[in-house]
C-alpha cells in the first residue's frame, strides 16, 4: 500500500513539473500579476464611463492573452510557432471586440449611430498588452497600458467631449421642446 500512495505522489508531482524551480514560478506569477493589473486598470477606466466592457472583461482578456503566450514559450515554441499563438489571441479577440459594438437607430429619421468602437478597440489593445507580459517584455506591457489609459481619459478632455456629461441621444429625445412646454 506504501509503494502505491508514493507513485501517486509521483504522478502528481509529476503533473506540476512545468515549474521546475521558484525562479521559473516567480515568471509566471509577475507575468500574469502584471497582465490582471494591467488589464484592470484599463477595464476600470472602462466601466467607470459605464461601457459594456469593464474591470473583470479586460484583466480576464489580458491575462487569457498572457497565458496562451506564456504555455507556447513554456512548451519551447520557436519564434514562428509563438507568431502562430499570437495570431490566434489576435483573430480571437476580434471577435469579442465585435460584440461590443453595436449599430443603434436613435429614431425612425435619424442616421443610425455606431457605439462600442472605443471599447472594442480597448479589448484588442489589452490582448496586446497581454501578450507583451505574457512574453516578459514588462516595461512595454506597462508603458502600453499607461499610454492607453492616458488615450481614453485625457483625448475627450483634449477635444472638449465629456461623455459623462453628454446626455444621450435617447434623453436628448425626451427633453420637451420649447413649442411643446409653451
Amino acid at each position: 500500500m506504501q509503494d502505491w500512495w508514493q507513485q501517486v505522489a509521483q504522478a502528481a508531482a509529476a503533473e506540476f513539473s512545468d515549474v521546475p524551480d521558484p525562479a521559473q514560478a516567480t515568471r509566471i506569477i509577475m507575468r500574469l500579476t502584471l497582465a490582471a493589473l494591467l488589464g484592470g486598470l484599463l477595464g476600470w477606466e472602462r466601466e467607470a464611463h459605464g461601457k459594456a466592457a469593464g474591470v473583470r472583461t479586460h484583466m480576464l482578456v489580458c491575462m487569457g492573452s498572457a497565458m496562451f503566450v506564456m504555455i507556447a514559450l513554456q512548451t519551447g515554441a520557436q519564434a514562428n510557432e509563438a507568431s502562430r499563438v499570437i495570431q490566434g489571441v489576435i483573430a480571437g479577440i476580434g471577435f469579442l471586440g465585435a460584440g461590443t459594438i453595436l449599430k443603434e437607430n436613435s429614431s425612425e429619421h435619424a442616421l443610425p449611430q455606431v457605439r462600442g468602437l472605443t471599447t472594442a478597440a480597448g479589448i484588442w489593445l489589452t490582448a496586446a498588452i497581454g501578450v507583451a507580459a505574457g512574453l516578459g517584455e514588462e516595461a512595454t506591457a506597462l508603458l502600453s497600458a499607461v499610454l492607453a489609459y492616458g488615450i481614453l481619459r485625457l483625448v475627450p478632455v483634449l477635444l472638449g467631449r465629456n461623455d459623462e456629461d453628454r446626455p444621450s441621444e435617447q434623453e436628448q429625445e425626451r427633453k420637451p421642446t420649447q413649442r411643446e412646454k409653451t
